[in-house]
């Protein structure tokens, strides 16, 4: 019920000067938040994904994504997660998602 990665923003990423851009980080969050419900074994489309962004990540940082499946009822399943190092927090996020029929 929970999934952690590790993630390097690079170059490409870059919104404001030395950071990563608000898109990438929530690309990533998208992709990994359905990663862990697919990986408990629920097949998913994410339906809302909601992103709070909290400081500014510096580029070519390697830093942990960490999720968490908070409930699974019917076909909906929620994810929170967030993109961390240390006691610092960079974005949580949290996935609204809808299980696929016949999946």
């Amino acid at each position: 019920r929970q999934l952690r990665a590790r993630v390097w923003f690079g170059p490409e990423t870059e919104g404001p000067p030395g950071h990563a851009h608000g898109g990438s980080i929530a690309a990533v969050l998208d992709e990994v938040l359905g990663l862990a419900a697919w990986a408990a074994g629920y097949p998913i489309v994410v339906g809302n994904l909601n992103v709070s962004f909290r400081s500014m990540l510096p580029l070519q940082r390697v830093v942990t994504v960490e999720t968490d499946i908070v409930s699974a009822e019917g076909r909906k399943v929620m994810v929170h997660g967030r993109i961390c190092s240390g006691e610092t927090v960079y974005a949580e996020g949290e996935a609204l998602c809808i299980t696929i029929p016949g999946r």
